[in-house]
């Protein structure tokens, strides 16, 4: 575990990182993870490619770029679509930056084992490299611009608790979040496959997409994937809840959102009889709207990594409950 301190306005220092069983040591220093071949000046290393998936994960607004890197003459077995396999080697970056200024890099990356290792790089003040964090996090770091002017880097049980309840560990870079680019440039399934990152993609997969009534279900369900679906899916290693909120493209395969949404909460807050889930027609008798837009530590949804509500999220969940879902008779199976 690397030991951080901050010396005068952030300066971070770091010490070498204790290997874990079976491989060495994490990287000491993002400059040296793979991810530039300049660091202070942003120029990535050769091969290393950066992606953007359809429904980003909420983090109270922060600003994020995701990089991937895939060991060399190798690919990724897509022939699941729900669950990609992925070449012992392969890396993945993601960046948060607040107020302008980046403040944490993470990383996860797929050891010889088959493991997958999960670090955090925090920046220096400079924004000319960033250090390994140690694995307990930071509780609260101090930095203009996040809420309260403090910011909280995750423990490696805090990356765990989500990355380790999904199918697989790998959670922005999947054929729901690639099926379309959502910003130019970008890549998606087709230049994915096309280009030989992708190999096994079930045929008719790259033309799927969420299936959804209106633009706003769309919106709606893409969001409670990419937000809470890692947690809530139908993997055994999802969380002990009836609630299956992952969206699946391969052909044949039943969505359950909608199903399981319209079910019993088992979470009953003080003073109300509705413990449902999602009321149709009635956003305010909703438990999923109670939860998102909660400032309380202990009940609040998505629980980890956040502590502002997402109010465009909430917009969108009060307009899905209140006018597409009004009807069951005309909701897809």
């Amino acid at each position: 575990m690397t030991a951080l301190s901050f010396a005068g306005a952030g300066a971070v220092h770091s010490a070498p990182a204790e290997p874990e069983p079976g491989q060495g040591p994490a990287p000491a220093m993002l400059s040296i993870s793979g991810l530039y071949t300049d660091t202070a000046l942003r120029t990535l290393a050769p091969g290393v490619r950066e992606f953007e998936p359809r429904f980003p994960l909420w983090s109270d607004g922060a600003a994020k770029r995701r990089w991937v890197l895939l060991p060399p003459n190798s690919s990724i077995d897509a022939s699941d679509a729900d669950r990609w396999d992925f070449p012992p080697g392969t890396r993945f970056w993601k960046e948060f930056a607040v107020a302008g200024r980046p403040v944490e890099t993470r990383m996860i990356q797929r050891l010889a084992s088959g493991q997958w290792r999960f670090v955090t790089y925090v920046w220096d003040d400079a924004g000319r490299d960033a250090a390994l964090a140690p694995e307990s996090g930071f509780k609260s770091l101090p930095v203009a611009g996040a809420p309260n002017g403090k910011y909280r880097i995750p423990s490696r049980q805090d990356c765990l608790a989500c990355h380790e309840s999904a199918a697989v560990p790998v959670l922005g870079f999947s054929a729901v979040q690639l099926s379309r680019a959502p910003a130019p440039g970008m890549p998606d399934l087709r230049a994915l496959v096309r280009e030989g990152w992708l190999r096994g993609l079930p045929a008719g997969v790259q033309a799927s997409d969420i299936e959804a009534r209106t633009p706003v279900e769309h919106a709606a369900l893409g969001y409670l994937h990419g937000n809470c679906a890692h947690c809530h899916n139908g993997s055994p290693q999802r969380v002990p809840v009836q609630l299956d909120l992952q969206q699946r493209l391969h052909p044949g395969r039943e969505q359950m959102a909608l199903r399981t949404l319209l079910g019993e909460s088992r979470f009953r807050e003080a003073g109300r009889d509705s413990a449902a889930i999602v009321v149709p027609g009635h956003a305010a008798d909703s438990v999923l709207v109670d939860r998102m837009r909660s400032t309380n530590p202990m009940t609040r949804m998505p629980p980890l990594a956040t502590i502002v509500p997402d109010d465009a999220a909430l917009a969108v969940m009060r307009s899905w409950i209140e006018q597409d879902l009004v009807n069951p008779k005309e909701r897809p199976r």
